[in-house]
């Protein structure tokens, strides 16, 4: 009897010590069913099961922080049921429930060293898992940034393309102009500028499958002698290449670094002619201090998907272009826009599971099923947000500041040039307009 016995009693003191510990008036959508086949349900209505394989399964929620969690999941330690909204709900509760506060939002400062080798790695880590892994979640155009919904109810190919219009419109983008794109992605943005505002572009990136994809779109378009895309480093870009009229940098600022901001930011000033705009969209902290997200979804985020980001709080963004020599003429937050984004590509993500599974391992595709979710969830919370600032250089002179007294030119109808978003070589594209209806058209 004893050596029957005596190897069930720690797994059931285990078992019943880590019950004990949960908050017995917590009501969390989560059911946790046991490998004795025994389950518990934290709430009343749980949404969300998870199945522990066994007492070991039991490490991951001790502490039960976002990190902790998330490491057990995609490494196969429990599978868990449910939407991949609702889990990330029920996982953030639970941490809440067991993960120290530290300052306003938990938050730890933590300096990450960046240089040229591991700025690149990161972006092969993150960018080049495949064109067509991304292709099945992201919208016909590949804009993997946040997208603008100026009536809250866009699809996401109408409002990712409002967004190319929102931020070339604010940068007063005109034919001739030469505009650089830092961080271009797939081509989109600079393929719109050329196409519909007759604009020369550069596009520089440092993802391989990126540059590689993106100038094949530029060729198909026709716009091989408007727009020029390179596998380049940013701070690589030499005087000799001429001044730009307009720059944007679109989701790439969160690469940076937060000590090399002033650099970042002092690079742009150097290649801005007199005159000219820059865009800077990125996403932030909200934390005033700059630290990173709560309850462990840092460093998460840090090991599985984006080795290095750091998010400055926006002040600090701000101060840094100020310094930098860049006066800001506009700054708009678009956090509840990003966590829209994220949500319909999550959406994506779920119905095109069976897909995905198919071109990648199943870590990879819980990594970013969980990272995906998990991102709208931080900016629905404000842990994170995302601004775009407009800016000029700064100084006395009226020409050094281009934009109009109002900043009604940035959403007057006649200044939103429609077109078409999407893929210039598949024969169907969706005709824009940011305020009437989208109607399908045949080039």
């Amino acid at each position: 009897m004893e050596s029957i016995a005596s190897p069930v009693m720690p797994e059931h003191n285990l078992l019943t010590s880590f019950l004990a510990g949960l908050h017995s008036r917590s009501d969390i959508p989560l059911r946790l069913a046991f490998w004795n086949g025994s389950q518990h349900d934290l709430g009343t209505d749980p949404r969300v099961t998870v199945r522990l394989s066994g007492p070991g399964s039991l490490r991951y929620f001790l502490p039960p922080s976002l990190d902790n969690l998330a490491e057990g999941y995609v490494n196969g330690h429990f599978d868990v049921e449910g939407r991949a909204q609702d889990i990330v709900d029920a996982a953030s509760k639970l941490a809440l429930m067991g993960v120290p506060m530290r300052g306003r939002f938990g938050r730890l400062f933590s300096a990450v060293r960046h240089d040229r080798a591991k700025d690149a790695h990161a972006i092969e880590h993150h960018y080049d898992v495949s064109n067509d892994f991304y292709r099945l979640w992201l919208d016909e155009a590949m804009v993997y940034s946040c997208a603008y919904f100026p009536t809250s109810t866009e699809t996401l190919d109408k409002a990712q393309c409002a967004k190319l219009d929102h931020v070339l419109t604010k940068i007063m983008l005109k034919p001739g102009e030469r505009l650089l794109d830092i961080g271009c992605g797939w081509g989109a943005l600079v393929i719109r500028a050329a196409q519909k505002y007759g604009a020369r572009a550069v596009g520089v990136t440092l993802s391989k499958r990126q540059y590689e994809l993106a100038r094949t779109r530029v060729a198909q378009a026709g716009l091989a002698g408007q727009v020029e895309i390179r596998l380049q480093d940013y701070r690589d870009i030499e005087g000799g290449d001429g001044l730009f009229d307009k720059i944007t940098s679109i989701g790439m600022f969160e690469h940076v670094g937060l000590n090399h901001l002033p650099s970042y930011f002092a690079k742009i000033h150097s290649l801005l002619r007199d005159g000219g705009l820059v865009l800077n969209h990125g996403i932030t902290s909200t934390d005033p201090g700059s630290g990173a997200a709560p309850l462990g979804a840092a460093k998460f985020i840090d090991k599985y998907v984006f080795p290095d980001g750091e998010l400055p709080h926006i002040s600090l963004a701000l101060k840094d272009m100020q310094t930098a020599g860049l006066e800001a003429l506009d700054v708009e937050c678009l956090r509840r826009h990003y966590a829209r984004t994220l949500a319909l590509w999550s959406e994506n993500y779920e119905s095109q599971s069976d897909a995905i599974r198919s071109m990648v391992d199943e870590t990879t595709f819980r990594v970013w099923r969980i990272y995906l979710a998990g991102c709208a969830h931080a900016f629905a919370q404000n842990w994170v947000s995302l601004y775009q600032v407009l800016a000029c250089k700064e100084g006395t002179s009226e020409q050094l500041n281009p934009t109009p007294w109002s900043r009604a030119y940035m959403y007057e109808r006649g200044n939103l040039p429609g077109g078409y978003c999407g893929d210039p070589t598949d024969g169907m594209h969706v005709f824009v307009d940011f305020y009437q209806p989208a109607i399908p058209a045949r080039r």
